[in-house]
């Protein structure tokens, strides 16, 4: 894996370059956090002016599904780091490109084929590392579907095994429910793969985010990891809707929730931050998914860290050293569109009133009524009174 030993200045030869494979929210985060350090980045995404496109050195659209596609893209940019961040990707490219010797992929190629696929992750965390995770079966016909969903037991969940922010997931509670969840579940992949998963139901106390941040110990030269303390989340259909950190957990529970994150995020390999999701009961520890790459519940760190989840993660691809320190507890809360067409937000002086609020507007060309536009975050005392404060920054501002 490439370690820079200099950092240059974008746009020259002395350039350290990133290729960033999807350009959402998150990926303007990251972009920013490379800038900050001196690094030229290039953003990709399948639709023009997309939130990472208005901040980058430059920008691109193209279908990254298509093999061909980011091969010439990679050709073109010549970057020393290809940065995946969504799963909607031709990942089998990211593994050519990364046996070419001369690019590394962050964090690995194998981390990014593994992660886009439910299927892929589940059976190395569940059966080749032996995780706690919950009961599960795949399907990829209904009459199958139908099948396994009894096996499996009422009420359970159905996910498409490629898909991410709750899209095309439901709740199966008895036979009538069995031909709408996997119609739904067909329509919601980010790939078109005709398989879901199907997974019994955690008898659960809560879930927690736990960023794991893997690079290299300065003191001794050789990978380590690091933990940002949990983060709480709530989510509706699926998709997140608030995150707080930290969250309060027992020390057994936090010490067996950081073991399970270490096993997966090692077995993945590579440098970068992960957003492994836990179930906790008790102080056990359930498996439920990791993401190879800043999660959306970790947008609350803008405001509760000394460096967000996207300045570690420029640190960690770049080999830097790493300062996971909480410096208050925070809360994040999500700023939902309306219609979709041009977008106005109106609110915003209202929001900014809120004692230690703060928003991030994320520059998407149209909205939509379960389209994510925004954040809002905040710190306090305590993380009730953060996510008070967040959640009211949120409702205070509309999408017009």
């Amino acid at each position: 894996m490439f370690t820079p030993t200099h950092l240059g200045t974008p746009l020259t030869d002395t350039a350290i370059r990133v290729l960033l494979l999807g350009s959402g929210e998150l990926g303007k985060e990251v972009t920013i956090g490379f800038q900050r350090l001196g690094v030229e980045v290039h953003a990709a995404d399948r639709y023009e002016n997309a939130p990472a496109h208005q901040v980058a050195h430059r920008s691109y659209v193209l279908d990254m599904t298509d093999a061909a596609a980011v091969h010439q893209l990679v050709a073109q940019v010549k970057p020393h780091f290809v940065v995946p961040e969504i799963e909607a990707l031709a990942t089998d490219a990211l593994a050519d490109i990364e046996a070419s010797g001369e690019i590394t992929v962050i964090p690995t190629a194998r981390a990014t084929q593994l992660t886009m696929n439910r299927e892929g992750i589940r059976r190395l965390a569940a059966e080749e590392l032996g995780l706690p995770a919950s009961n599960y079966e795949f399907a990829s016909t209904e009459a199958e579907f139908a099948e396994k969903v009894a096996r499996i037991g009422f009420p359970c969940v159905v996910k498409p095994v490629m898909s991410s922010s709750g899209k095309g997931q439901s709740v199966v509670r008895s036979p009538a429910d069995i031909s709408a969840a996997w119609q739904y579940a067909m329509s919601g992949g980010r790939v078109s793969s005709g398989r879901v998963i199907i997974e019994s139901f955690v008898e659960f106390d809560y879930e927690i985010t736990l960023l794991t941040v893997r690079s290299i110990d300065p003191a001794t030269g050789k990978d380590a990891t690091w933990f940002c303390e949990p983060i709480g989340h709530r989510q509706v259909d699926g998709d997140y809707v608030e995150s707080w950190q930290p969250m309060a957990m027992t020390a057994a529970a936090l010490e067996n929730a950081r073991s399970v994150a270490a096993r997966i995020t090692g077995a993945l390999g590579g440098r970068g931050v992960f957003g492994v999701e836990l179930f906790i009961a008790g102080d056990d520890v359930y498996f439920s998914e990791v993401s190879p790459r800043p999660h959306d519940t970790g947008l609350v760190t803008l405001a509760s860290q000394r460096f967000s989840e996207f300045e570690l993660h420029a640190r960690a691809v770049l080999g830097l050293p790493i300062d996971t320190t909480l410096v208050s507890p925070g809360a994040s809360a999500v700023i939902y569109g309306a219609s979709s067409g041009p977008v106005r937000y109106a609110g915003v002086s209202q929001a900014l009133a809120i004692p230690e609020a703060d928003i991030r507007l994320f520059g998407k060309p149209t909205a939509g009524a379960k389209r994510r536009m925004g954040v809002a975050v905040a710190t306090a005392e305590t993380t009730e009174e953060a996510r008070s404060r967040a959640t009211q920054a949120a409702a205070a501002i509309t999408v017009e």
